[in-house]
């Protein structure tokens, strides 16, 4: 099989490269002589960085290129913050350092400069050769089209275009700003125009150059492609003249020499995606509009689905059939998306009090055809830094993490067990005297190490703060803030550490990685609408009792575990939500679970290795005689640390 590739963009260098490494006879066709200079970048979800890692394989000195990009934060010209939010893993790469970079990996004879198609030749009504306007003639069995959103192939296919109307248009520009790249480091930073449909976007590509997009409604705003540097530079400061400082710097700072005008516009859904022998992929087959940032992910997902089904299926039918059945419903979800957002753009005066969307899809299962969907339930756990049951759990929860972490998701929501002592009476506690008493007593009910000389010593005033601290730890990065949820449980069940005080928040914040300065800063502000919302969502469900796990399933069916629950109470829930679930196979060597978990009680060991506490003791111990663990001691218990590492994980 030979297969003439007509676009030497991201989906057919890909496809070449995946091809080539698949043994089959490829060539790659490219109208351009040279890569473009011009100001323009890709933000890349974690599946098209996974594809991207496949094609780098055993390529020595080859890195990825770009920044990583976790954090959205989106704000108005005024300065006012609309939302700070950690995102999944993107990747932000120049168009130019991508294209190369895929040049690296595909051997410099499977590519071809120079050739702008102009038609096909026929025989028996399937494809044999691609003409080029150059004259040119390349034979080949099977032809992919990877040309781009203005596709040749797919106007010879399937006639011409019908594309949207350009309403919204944008600007682009790389400019060096080392300055700011060090500043907003892994930040999208995005200001939108509550006046009108009007926004500018940045994010880092490097370490000293950043991205940048100014979007406006075309209709109102009108500038031609054509347009000259100096004309995009007074367009663009008089649009931008309310902007913050950091915009009216990146600006004054831009070559315009390698900026553009961008027409924003797409297509319906094709009822095909291929003709006899001949498939279109990426922009070719689909495009949807920009608010998305889907299209490089869609063009590797595009390249390695079709060839994959390519060597796998019998026929060619088989394979195009298969990949439009697979690929279109995502695709055709995505173009639904971008022209909701374009809609949300242009009808500016409707977004003042409602949400505004981040411009990104961020679920990772919405790209992922290669793989069966994941059922997913979700679980609101109303907790508090200050309960015991909350940490006599833990090893059930970990245990859930082990077994079910594909397919369930857990959303903390802080209960405001302790606001103060003025007052206070739950459950037979009214004094700090009454918590030591049954802390001790759940203690030795739960073999559980709880030190309770923490109310006599240095009584907690209030649960808000180590609270307001969590949910400040939230804003920086979802994952960590739970890693320093359980920092604190330690710190006050085991090392009888006062977790109101300033000093302990900063400490256990530091031994996770987060930033304490940040954190600090957030429980003054941001934290405390946070935690306001977690207490609305106390109220509004009537919970009373912690720790209490609501648990709810894509149908939106509910099931309630409310106080200590043993483990086979949340694999009932589960199953009754989920009837075919698979539960994983725990690793019970210790070496994986510390690199999970990188703290145990001996309770969480045994009941994760199924072990009676004697033989998990003894194991503890070797291991820790060996110096791979390290023993710390309670006079109610013991905890256990992987020596390797500093921090410690949920």
């Amino acid at each position: 099989m030979r297969v003439v590739i007509i676009g030497g963009g991201l989906a057919g260098l890909a496809a070449g490269i995946l091809l080539q490494r698949n043994e089959v006879d490829v060539l790659v066709c490219e109208k351009n002589n040279n890569i473009s200079p011009k100001g323009n970048a890709f933000l890349m979800h974690a599946d098209g960085l996974t594809i991207l890692e496949d094609l780098l394989g055993d390529c020595d000195g080859l890195d990825l290129p770009g920044s990583l990009v976790d954090i959205f934060d989106l704000k108005r010209p005024c300065g006012k913050d609309l939302m700070y939010i950690k995102l999944q893993p993107w990747q932000c790469i120049k168009r130019p350092d991508l294209i190369q970079f895929l040049l690296n990996i595909l051997p410099s004879d499977k590519v071809v400069y120079g050739r702008e198609f102009s038609h096909f030749l026929y025989e028996n009504e399937k494809a044999i050769a691609a003409v080029f306007s150059n004259g040119e003639i390349e034979y080949g069995d099977v032809f992919i089209a990877a040309d781009g959103s203005n596709s040749v192939v797919r106007k010879a296919l399937f006639g011409p275009t019908e594309y949207t109307a350009v309403e919204v248009k944008e600007i682009l520009g790389v400019t060096k700003f080392t300055k700011l790249v060090i500043n907003k480091k892994g930040t999208f930073t995005k200001y939108v125009d509550e006046n009108s449909s009007l926004s500018f976007g940045y994010i880092p590509t490097s370490t000293e150059e950043l991205v940048w997009y100014m979007q406006f409604n075309s209709t109102i705003h009108q500038i031609d492609t054509s347009s000259s540097p100096n004309q995009l530079f007074n367009f663009s400061k008089e649009l931008l003249k309310d902007f913050p400082n950091d915009v009216q710097e990146i600006i004054n700072r831009n070559d315009f020499t390698t900026s553009y005008v961008w027409n924003t516009r797409d297509f319906d859904m094709l009822k095909s995606f291929h003709k006899e022998n001949i498939v279109l992929i990426g922009d070719a087959g689909h495009l949807a509009l920009p608010f998305t940032s889907a299209g490089t992910t869609n063009a590797f997902v595009d390249a390695k689905l079709i060839v994959e089904l390519l060597i796998s299926e019998k026929t060619l039918a088989d394979a195009f059939n298969k990949f439009y059945k697979l690929r279109s419903p995502v695709v055709e979800e995505h173009l639904k998306l971008g022209r909701k957002l374009k809609a949300e753009f242009l009808n500016f005066h409707l977004q003042k009090n409602g949400k505004i969307e981040v411009p990104l899809i961020a679920n990772k299962e919405e790209y992922s055809n290669l793989k069966p969907k994941t059922k997913k339930i979700h679980i609101l756990y109303f907790t508090d830094p200050v309960c015991s049951t909350c940490w006599i759990i833990q090893p059930q929860l970990r245990k859930l993490k082990l077994e079910y972490g594909e397919h369930i998701e857990i959303e903390y929501c802080m209960a405001g067990l302790l606001p103060s002592w003025e007052g206070y009476d739950r459950g037979g506690i009214k004094h700090p005297e009454d918590a030591k008493r049954y802390w001790e007593n759940a203690a030795i009910k739960y073999n559980t190490p709880i030190n309770g000389d923490i109310w006599l010593n240095d009584p907690l005033k209030s649960s808000f703060p180590p609270s307001l601290a969590f949910k400040a730890a939230q804003i920086q990065d979802i994952d960590k803030a739970i890693i320093f949820l359980r920092r604190l449980n330690e710190m006050l069940f085991f090392e009888n550490k006062n977790i109101v005080k300033v000093e302990h928040l900063k400490e256990a914040a530091f031994d996770v990685g987060l930033d304490v300065v940040k954190l600090l800063r957030d429980i003054e502000n941001r934290a405390e609408k946070m935690f306001d919302e977690d207490l609305s969502l106390v109220k509004s469900f009537g919970i009373e009792v912690l720790p209490t796990f609501i648990l709810t399933d894509r149908f939106d069916n509910h099931i309630t575990l409310s106080g200590f629950q043993e483990y086979q109470n949340f694999e009932a829930a589960i199953k009754t939500m989920i009837p075919e679930i698979v539960k994983n196979e725990i690793d019970t060597q210790p070496q994986s679970l510390f690199e999970s978990f990188k703290t145990l009680t001996t309770r969480e060991f045994a009941f994760l290795t199924n072990l009676p506490e004697f033989e998990a003791i003894s194991i503890l111990q070797e291991l820790c005689y060996d110096g791979y663990i390290a023993k710390s001691n309670s006079r109610t218990g013991e905890l256990w640390r992987l020596k390797e590492v500093v921090t410690v994980e949920q």
